[in-house]
């Protein structure tokens, strides 16, 4: 298939140009509230540019000096490098900070938690952790270098996660390559998180509750319903 670089770039910017309009209209679901103990801060968005981008958060996490921080996260991940400079801010905050995992840390979310003092999965919140990803178009050579500085970041990632729960980098990029899903309690089980958040109002638990991993892969399709609608 001969790929067109002109179409590429043209369908590239219109995208660009359609999500961010959207975005100034409904506002972004990342934003931080103050009160006279702690801060609070909410990544319930993408992480980078179409979302959470490193260079805000930062700026806005530096603003808040010496304060505690509770981060709230719901995010499906984005990109590799935003998302290393916001752990990297939050692992270098002066004060504590409790990451929250309201519903979903998925990909660079993931690792992004893993910055934190104390990490709490609700009881129904998900983390989900996979090889770094990404997209080239070149000749051989050129697939060749993107395929090792995936490599590299993988690797990286990896070792975001033995930081924390140790076991070793290979232990990680088992569960990378296998995309896997952690429970709440799978994800403390395993030293991704600290505790389970479980609601004081809670009902009675049933007798028979599941602890297990299981594994995914991405479904093209449902990926593509899932653009669609971000950019429609």
């Amino acid at each position: 298939m001969t790929v067109d670089l002109t179409t590429l770039g043209n369908l590239a910017g219109a995208l660009q140009a359609r999500a961010k309009p959207a975005r100034n209209v409904t506002g972004s679901w990342y934003r931080i509230e103050n009160s006279a103990a702690k801060a609070e801060m909410w990544i319930y968005d993408s992480i980078g540019e179409f979302g959470v981008g490193a260079s805000d958060f930062v700026n806005d996490l530096r603003a808040l000096g010496n304060q505690p921080v509770d981060l709230h996260v719901n995010s499906e991940g984005g990109q590799v490098w935003d998302g290393i400079g916001i752990y990297t801010a939050l692992k270098q905050h002066p004060a504590h900070v409790t990451a929250y995992v309201d519903s979903l840390a998925a990909s660079a979310a993931s690792f992004i938690v893993m910055a934190a003092d104390t990490v709490v999965m609700a009881k129904q919140a998900r983390l989900f952790v996979h090889e770094a990803q990404g997209l080239v178009v070149g000749n051989a050579k050129d697939m060749r270098d993107t395929a090792a500085v995936l490599d590299d970041l993988s690797e990286n990632i990896a070792s975001i996660y033995d930081d924390r729960a140790g076991g070793g980098v290979k232990k990680w990029r088992k569960a990378m390559n296998a995309e896997t899903w952690y429970s709440a309690e799978a994800a403390v089980r395993e030293g991704l998180a600290d505790s389970i958040d479980r609601p004081p109002s809670a009902a009675p638990e049933n007798s028979i509750t599941s602890t297990t991993e299981t594994t995914a892969r991405w479904d093209p399709q449902q990926f593509a319903n899932l653009m669609k609608g971000v950019f429609e």
